[in-house]
């Protein structure tokens, strides 16, 4: 039988071994992995077309964050009603129908400039009708509610035309406190992972 190493032959000696041992140990599990190309070192996820970068939670989300994200769903949501008021307009059909049309050409647009933006990513147009369908739904049905609740509480603006001003101005005061209202709700989502947080894990 060999007899301890040199220096572990006195108490301060062994504890010094020992402190040493524990430091090579901890750094050997502290050392980030690397799974190869197209891996993040450690906790990541894929990189590369059609795989998002990183974590999708994004914690402690910015009020310019969450406006951005609410002007996009604006910019869809204006397009597809604006439209749907003048195709049901021409077509001279009655309120209820050319709301629901309009509606409908909401979040056909809103919905469109997520899917687009999220293909020219490389994802396929099947996973990124999920990704649109995910990060838009919460937030053009929240700002769909508003506005329209708006233009129905203004008097006479269901029966305003195209030209008249007070249709404008009921449809744009709906807009601006959709505006108010939806980014909040996509702030706290976004800071939870969930709606346009979803989208920016593929930028």
């Amino acid at each position: 039988m060999t007899g301890p190493p040199p220096g572990l032959d006195t108490p301060r000696g062994y504890i010094f071994c020992v402190m040493d041992h524990d430091m090579d140990h901890s750094t050997h599990h502290s050392a980030p992995e690397d799974d190869g190309p197209g891996h993040p070192h450690g906790h990541g996820h894929l990189h590369g077309p059609g795989h998002p970068h990183g974590h999708v939670h994004v914690h402690g989300t910015t009020w310019a964050t969450a406006m951005q994200a609410t002007l996009h769903c604006l910019t869809g949501c204006a397009i597809g009603e604006i439209l749907g008021m003048v195709i049901g307009t021409a077509l001279m059909w009655g309120n209820v129908p050319t709301m629901v049309l309009a509606i409908a050409l909401a979040f056909v647009f809103g919905y469109s400039l997520t899917l687009f933006a999220v293909v020219r990513a490389g994802v396929s147009m099947k996973a990124a009708i999920k990704v649109a369908l995910a990060a838009d739904t919460v937030s053009i049905a929240v700002m769909e509610l508003v506005d329209n609740g708006i233009i129905a509480l203004v008097p006479g603006a269901m029966e305003a035309h195209l030209s008249d001003g007070l249709f404008w101005y009921a449809l744009l005061g709906g807009f601006a406190v959709a505006f108010v209202i939806t980014t909040p709700v996509n702030k706290w989502m976004i800071g939870r992972g969930k709606g346009h947080a979803v989208v920016h894990a593929y930028h």
